[in-house]
């Protein structure tokens, strides 16, 4: 809540004391003022004689030495000189861009600790705005919880130094790169859903599904090197900074999904639009069944229209490389193209391999001999003992209460 302002009408405390009649003390007789009755006119003219007295004026005294004369001139008030006026200092030239796209610079104005002319930096808020419609006040919203997301999650030691279970996620996730012939290049991931051996082991902690589908992203868009652009990307053309996203479901039941899928789906997604704004270019549903267009309607609640428009689904794998000619060789054979699968020439994340439980020390050849010798003279024993009569349960039951009248 801001101060109040003083009322402009209230005098300054001193002022007001200053206002205030004044108080005199009981100790001091008050002064009294006697009115006197004018007297009656004396007709009789008295003359008094005064003693003569020379008035004379006072004139300055001309200045009798030079420090007096120096003195003089100072004395006298110089007519104001006029102020010099300060050469006005030239405003900083807007970029282009910022010319262009008012509401791109409204949002660095928002911002002005970001420096508006580092073209990587332009470039990610650029993919904020577009995210947002054009909408500052919401892309700012979406950059600073994107910000504060990061500085908890540390996403960059997620890919680089944490390492995952093989056993959750091996043979999930992969990165590809491929070049074009004039030498741009295409980011792909893979998301091989149908690898998944245990539901409850591959998605029952929800965090470290996260955490490890956040490591593939971070190194994918690593290898977008948007920190190397040296240009603005144009607000309404072509952004070269975007992947491909592939998610294969080939041999997943959609009749009934489990919940924890369907927690860690809805998570993922959550993190990706608010941390991943603008970085797919198109993503390819591979080997789904007609009953998988719920999960479209599901995500066009948490994803703009700019970022469901690019989805695609796609019955068979196989067509997958017809979707991309110029690269089609470089796809893996099983998705159409002529490459090697993925667990041979694709990257993947830090896994570590889970040591299997130590098994049995194996016995000495002694330990064994005496154990054999051991379990042949139990058997030996068994063999000799004299054998027991066998008894009639039926004959035992009727005589049971007998015995116990005994």
């Amino acid at each position: 809540m801001a101060d109040q302002q003083p009322d402009k009408t209230t005098a300054p405390a001193a002022d007001v004391a200053d206002l205030q009649p004044a108080v005199t003390s009981p100790d001091t007789p008050k002064e009294t003022t006697e009115t006197t009755e004018p007297q009656p006119e004396d007709k009789t003219e008295t003359t008094t004689a005064q003693p003569a007295i020379e008035t004379t004026a006072t004139q300055p005294a001309a200045p009798d030495t030079p420090a007096e004369a120096d003195k003089a001139p100072a004395e006298v008030q110089q007519p104001p000189q006029a102020e010099e006026e300060k050469p006005v200092a030239e405003q900083p030239e807007q970029p282009a861009y910022l010319a262009k796209n008012p509401a791109l610079a409204q949002f660095f104005e928002r911002l002005p600790a970001i420096d508006s002319n580092d073209a990587p930096t332009v470039n990610v808020l650029i993919k904020f705005l577009r995210a947002n419609e054009g909408n500052v006040k919401l892309a700012e919203e979406q950059l600073t919880k994107a910000l504060k997301w990061r500085k908890e999650m540390n996403p960059s030691a997620l890919a680089e130094s944490t390492s995952y279970s093989a056993t959750k996620f091996g043979g999930l996730g992969y990165l590809t790169v491929y070049k074009e012939a004039n030498g741009a290049e295409t980011v792909v991931t893979w998301n091989i859903y149908g690898g998944v051996k245990d539901i409850n082991t591959t998605f029952g902690d929800m965090d470290e599904f996260v955490k490890w589908r956040v490591a593939l992203m971070e190194l994918a868009v690593k290898e977008l090197k948007m920190v190397e652009a040296t240009s603005v990307i144009d607000y309404d053309g072509e952004d070269p900074y975007q992947m491909i996203q592939v998610h294969d479901y080939l041999n997943v039941s959609f009749l009934r999904l489990n919940p924890a899928i369907k927690a860690a789906t809805k998570k993922t997604i959550e993190v990706f639009t608010t941390a991943y704004p603008e970085l797919l270019r198109e993503k390819f549903f591979v080997n789904v069944p007609a009953i998988m267009g719920w999960m479209f309607a599901a995500m066009k609640v948490f994803l703009s229209k700019n970022t469901t428009r690019k989805f695609h689904p796609i019955s068979n794998g196989a067509n997958l490389a017809r979707e991309f000619p110029s690269l089609k060789e470089q796809f893996p054979k099983v998705y159409g193209g002529s490459a090697p699968a993925l667990q041979e020439g694709a990257r993947t994340v830090n896994l570590t391999q889970e040591e299997a439980a130590p098994a049995a020390p194996e016995q000495s050849k002694e330990q064994a001999k005496e154990n054999k010798e051991e379990a042949a003279q139990e058997e030996s024993k068994a063999e000799s003992a004299p054998e027991q009569p066998k008894t009639d349960p039926a004959v035992t039951a009727k005589e049971a209460p007998a015995a116990d009248a005994k």
